[in-house]
């Protein structure tokens, strides 16, 4: 698993993106303070730090410095400042990443990744295990019981990917199809009718009873791994 620290003031956004985050298998703390977030990067061990700059007690600028006096970890920073003179400053104090508010939490994912895979944090790790197969995150594979492979298509690991990661919340089939296939599908929704039905034909056992890949009506998709199909 991937921790991360979240630094953002605005309680909004920082429960949005910590409940987002958690929806996609990270670890996350929170601080809202500059103070808070160089305590905790000194008395936890983090993989990723994403920072606001506009922080209340002192500017983000000052947080990274103060951060790299004890820790290289990987900063990504979230801000409103759009001047490239600010990306500027920050990136010299140490950021290793700047991204501009709004932002596409797609993108913010993607940042996250690249900033993890550089720290050596295991972005894949992890194997979740079902009655009938298990879904080997890292090595991007499925094994049935007896261990053999389950050979599934790109495309097809890429929809179950997204389902696990999900750890049981729903999945709107626009967010799939974005996050699949890309923006421009959003509204192909016959691609998830199609690579459902061939996910449930090679991993369901009784594929027009489903248990493990449930639809919501009108909703959107979901992974459990316990099988009951509740």
């Amino acid at each position: 698993m991937t921790d991360l620290l979240v630094v953002e003031d605005d309680d909004q956004l920082r429960k949005a993106l910590v409940l987002t985050l958690r929806s996609r298998g990270y670890v996350v703390h929170t601080a809202a303070t500059g103070a808070a977030a160089i305590e905790r990067v000194r008395s936890a061990r983090l993989d990723v730090v994403v920072l606001d700059l506009g922080l209340p007690d002192m500017d983000g600028v000052r947080v990274i410095e103060r951060v790299r006096e004890t820790s290289g970890v990987p900063i990504v920073v979230l801000s409103a400042r759009r001047d490239q003179s600010d990306k500027v400053t920050a990136l010299d104090a140490g950021a290793d990443d700047y991204l501009t508010k709004p932002f596409g939490i797609e993108e913010l994912l993607a940042r996250l990744r690249a900033a993890a895979r550089r720290s050596g944090a295991p972005v894949d790790a992890g194997v979740v295990r079902t009655p009938d197969f298990e879904v080997d995150l890292g090595r991007k594979k499925v094994l049935s019981r007896t261990g053999a492979e389950i050979h599934l298509t790109p495309t097809e690991w890429g929809v179950l990917e997204v389902l696990v990661r999900a750890g049981g919340l729903l999945v709107p089939g626009t967010d799939l199809l974005r996050e699949v296939w890309g923006p421009q599908y959003e509204t192909q929704t016959n691609y998830l009718r199609v690579y459902l039905a061939q996910l449930r034909q090679k991993l369901e056992p009784d594929q027009s009873h489903p248990r493990y890949l449930i639809t919501a009506p009108g909703l959107g998709y979901r992974f459990d791994p316990s099988g009951t199909g509740g």
